[in-house]
């Protein structure tokens, strides 16, 4: 599980800041609070703001950190595939540009019965990976263990927590641009594989990107093909919000010799209205909704079953509420969320913002300044005008819309056609 998140220097933010899954001290929907490895755990933040205030930028640094961690042992090979992933600091004052911008996480690994806390971080910059650090806690502790940290400025590389054996291998292999976590599970180094097996399981999803919907909507979830039973939970999955489709019919498309992979045509069935006959439509001509729900499937059953972060961009993108809502229910309820999952998303949902669902210590808000610094704070953090905390009885919806916490577009008149 995620307890948090931090992050400085990347794009809007450049200051570091702070995402926090730990649990606050309040009493509100405590039965959702996940308690292991001596942390109280939350399973979803919700992150509100205007449009370009620095949302996106949030789901962005920690795929970032992700893409890194697992890919960067092939950055230094002569390809150059390190350009994809080089930083992207905040570029509006002359320091902050040619600055390092750092990664940090504190994490447990779902199935660890030790519930061992693990923190992991990085920093990088324009000539590759400044700084890295990895240290690990047993749950009675009180402090970190260092496992290994490196320091290009200090010139440090101690690997004291590694096995002696593959000391040598990571001396020998380690480029400006590659991370020891990164490395390392490539070397099958079995600390080294905690950090980066962690991150695979975790999940982005871009709600507002159409291409992603296109991309997604044609992949096949593992098994769909062959097994009959996988179709049948896809089923039962999409009637939760459209009972219309009873089932799916798949064809395997003539090769045309130049792909090497097979492909399938895809139909829904349907029942006709005056009989019990079945007609089939492609998948494609289901609603926008459908097609983003059914693109869906894999990474949702897949933190589900991992216990891993489904990180969503704009959640709300093309749903209804109601769907919204029942997606965001099925990580907080335990009985459904039995491995720990967790769900972060973005959104301009406000009828999600209510007390009845969310904690305060669950709902974030990301502001932009007049110098294009954007800041993430929580509302369990928030104090209002007259120096005291929110209460958790309030309209959170009515408050937002009215300004109170901020995060709100700066509103002029569309007034396009007088002229200046």
């Amino acid at each position: 599980m995620l307890i948090q998140f931090k992050f400085k220097n990347f794009k809007s933010f450049r200051d570091e800041v702070i995402l926090d899954l730990s649990s606050a001290k309040m009493t509100e929907h405590s039965e959702r609070v996940v308690v292991i490895g001596g942390e109280k755990i939350l399973p979803v933040a919700a992150i509100y703001g205007a449009n370009a205030s620095g949302k996106t930028n949030v789901y962005e640094a920690f795929q970032y950190m992700k893409e890194y961690v697992c890919n960067s042992f092939s950055y230094g090979d002569e390809e150059g595939g390190v350009e994809r992933f080089a930083p992207l600091p905040f570029l509006f004052d002359s320091d902050s540009k040619n600055e390092e911008s750092s990664f940090e996480v504190f994490f447990i690994v779902p199935e660890d019965k030790t519930e061992k806390t693990y923190n992991y971080g990085f920093c990088v910059g324009i000539n590759g990976v400044t700084e890295e650090w990895f240290n690990s806690k047993a749950k009675t502790a009180r402090k970190f263990k260092a496992v290994y940290y490196r320091s290009k400025i200090e010139r440090v590389l101690d690997l004291s927590g590694i096995p002696q054996a593959s000391r040598n291998n990571i001396e020998i292999a380690l480029e400006d641009e590659t991370l020891i976590s990164s490395l390392g599970a490539k070397l099958k180094i079995e600390k080294c594989k905690i950090i980066r097996e962690w991150f695979i399981r975790n999940e982005f999803a871009n709600f507002g990107d159409s291409a992603f919907d296109l991309k997604h909507s044609r992949l096949l979830p593992s098994g769909f093909v062959d097994d009959k039973k996988v179709r049948e939970r896809i089923v039962n999955y999409l009637t939760t919000f459209d009972n219309s489709i009873k089932g799916f019919v798949v064809e395997k498309r003539l090769s045309d010799g130049e792909s090497k992979k097979d492909t399938y045509s895809i139909a829904t069935l349907h029942k006709k209205v005056d009989s019990d006959e079945m007609v089939g439509i492609p998948l494609q001509m289901e609603s926008a909704g459908t097609l983003k729900m059914f693109s869906l499937y894999q990474e949702l059953q897949g933190v589900l079953e991992s216990g891993g972060v489904l990180v969503v961009d704009e959640l709300n993108a093309r749903l209804h509420p109601l769907l919204v809502r029942n997606f965001i229910l099925a990580f907080l309820d335990p009985k459904i969320n039995t491995n720990h999952a967790q769900l972060i998303f973005t959104s301009h949902d406000i009828w999600q913002l209510s007390n009845q669902l969310l904690r305060r210590d669950e709902i974030w808000f990301t502001e932009k300044n007049e110098q294009g610094i954007s800041e993430l704070y929580s509302l369990a953090d928030f104090i209002d005008e007259d120096g005291s905390r929110i209460r958790k009885d309030e309209n959170y919806e009515k408050n937002y819309l009215a300004g109170k916490y901020g995060a709100i577009p700066s509103l002029k008149s569309l007034d396009l056609v007088r002229e200046g």
